[in-house]
């Protein structure tokens, strides 16, 4: 049977199991929007492309499957970018599909084209030009094969309009043989000998989770290893949920905006056991004062990333999920008694805490969200001090609930990834805590959120500044507010969320918080909740660039 590439397409991404698209059309992706009108898949209409991309993004962090968006060639390709190196910076599965002026006219600068193969090549895991309709089945298999597997990360396929015109016979492959790529997924037996060896013997260990132990589907077997071996457990921002922050054993998250207790004992530990974590800046602050004291384990499925920042003691490359099962078989419950002693103490001593006083605080905010939503909601975060207190704020006990930008620290995707989390996830509720600047960027998504009827939650955190930058303008350049002043052009976000159809509510007092919240999750509709929060709250703990992460301005007391 002789079909179309358009049609090709969609009967391949039927075989790979996708249910839902992103994306927006355009003058070269129109006989694939034509093959998509008789199709079962579901096309999600964004506003914009970047939204498509990452409503793909925090669709596949929700629900562990290939986020997938189409946009159209030029700047809807360009449009797809800052979408696509958040995935690729956060090991996101992703496929791009992107149109592409004719064949014949690529090179000549024809109206709307762009190389976005050469644009996407730092960004992508890899991508893909179709230059002959008989690779294109070829070129999908491997493009999902490639997003899914290793170190998962975006792949782009770049689609000329003509050739998704011509037609061939459909025949798809049952399998990828990709020479040279091998991901390693069964850690070598030895490297995990050692490793249980190093942690029987250390005195006082420390576990740090990163987003590879989530991906990996790893939670149950980090919880196995750190509780039957009484070891205290920090996550990064992208870890949190992969061992319950309500547990004693729990120290929350570690670096710049870490807990303090989390700061100490990673810089004090005499072995970290880093799962799936890649040693960013942010949590390591000063390389050469870290964690002075410990040797470093190191379980990661990027053979790049190991030693790429801390030299490394004992590198197991492979699956975090299946090196721990072998791993926890073997290790013998170390004496962490003192250690834990110890890792109290600094709990008590430096505990998260704000002024619990009448004024509006978003700490306060963010703890009522947890207790009504009952630690049950999916958090999405825009990117700023709001993301660093839904971290630090929100109690997370479970994997796939928070779902932010990490690496990229991309504004605006905190309401486009709700948006494609609550299509992966219909049931969950799903709130994206953003900030006055940030949710402008991507505002327009009201639209879709509201046509496609869907019940996400907004908590605006509105103190009328780009606060995380204002906040290093007061601690660092004297108060200069250059340009972080948006409160004068921001707009009444009640009545624009009731323009496009969506429910706004404005909290001005502390007394209230709960019952907007409580009328939120009660509404059957898409929900802007505007708090007017103190302007000049800051984020503290706060580690100034440069420092080492036990140099703390506030040291856990706001």
């Amino acid at each position: 049977m002789k079909l179309t590439g358009a049609k090709i397409l969609i009967e391949s991404l039927r075989k790979e199991g996708v249910e839902i698209i992103f994306g927006y059309p355009g003058g070269q992706v129109l006989p694939i929007f034509d093959a998509l009108y008789d199709s079962p898949l579901k096309l999600i209409l964004t506003r914009h492309e970047q939204a498509a991309a990452h409503a793909a993004d925090g669709y596949a962090r929700a629900t562990g499957k290939i986020g997938v968006c189409l946009a159209t060639s030029g700047p809807g390709a360009t449009n797809l970018v800052t979408g696509i190196a958040t995935a690729y910076m956060d090991s996101v599965p992703m496929v791009a599909i992107t149109g592409q002026v004719k064949s014949f006219l690529i090179g000549n600068d024809a109206f709307q084209e762009a190389d976005i193969t050469g644009i996407t090549r730092p960004v992508t895991k890899h991508n893909y030009l179709v230059e002959d309709i008989k690779d294109l089945t070829r070129i999908i298999k491997e493009a999902f094969h490639i997003a899914s597997t290793g170190r998962p990360g975006p792949v782009l396929i770049d689609f000329p309009s003509d050739i998704q015109n011509q037609e061939t016979e459909f025949i798809y492959p049952e399998k990828v043989d990709l020479r040279g790529y091998k991901p390693t997924y069964e850690g070598h037996p030895g490297q995990i000998k050692r490793a249980a060896k190093a942690i029987s013997e250390s005195k006082r260990p420390i576990l740090y989770v990163g987003g590879g132990a989530i991906i990996s589907d790893a939670a149950e077997e980090v919880r196995s290893l750190a509780i039957d071996n009484d070891i205290p457990v920090t996550m990064t921002l992208l870890g949190l949920g992969a061992f319950p922050m309500d547990h004693k054993l729990s120290l929350g998250m570690l670096g710049m905006h870490g807990t303090a207790y989390a700061n100490h004992s990673i810089m004090e530990s005499d072995l970290i056991i880093s799962v799936g974590a890649r040693f960013d800046d942010r949590v390591t602050g000063k390389l050469d004062a870290f964690a002075p004291h410990a040797k470093v384990i190191h379980i990661d499925i990027d053979p790049a990333s190991v030693s790429k920042s801390v030299e490394v003691d004992i590198p197991i490359v492979g699956d975090a999920k299946t090196i721990l099962k072998h791993l926890n078989k073997l290790v013998k419950k170390p004496d962490t008694k003192d250690w834990l002693k110890r890792v109290d103490d600094w709990k008590k001593k430096h505990p998260l805490v704000y002024k619990n006083d009448d004024k509006l605080r978003p700490q306060y905010i963010l703890e009522e969200i947890y207790k009504l939503t009952k630690g049950e909601a999916i958090i999405c975060t825009e990117v700023g001090q709001h993301q660093m207190w839904a971290a630090q704020f929100y109690t997370f006990t479970k994997p796939r609930t928070m779902i932010s930008s990490g690496g990229l620290g991309t504004m605006g995707y905190g309401f486009p990834a709700a948006i494609g989390a609550q299509f992966g996830k219909p049931k969950a509720t799903v709130f994206d805590i953003a900030g006055d600047g940030s949710i402008q960027m991507n505002i327009q998504e009201l639209a879709t959120a509201v046509i496609n009827k869907l019940p996400v939650k907004v908590a605006i955190l509105n103190n009328g500044y780009l606060g995380m930058v204002r906040q290093w303008q007061e601690l660092f350049y004297k108060r200069r507010y250059s340009y972080t002043d948006i409160g004068g052009g921001c707009p009444d976000f009640v009545k624009l969320a009731e323009s496009y159809g969506a429910v706004g509510i404005r909290v001005t007092k502390k007394s209230e918080v709960r019952a907007a919240i409580e009328k939120a999750l009660k509404t059957d509709n898409t929900v802007f909740l505007d708090f007017h929060i103190e302007q000049e709250e800051n984020v503290f703990p706060m580690v100034p660039a440069g420092e080492a992460i036990n140099k703390m301005i506030g040291g856990g007391l706001a």
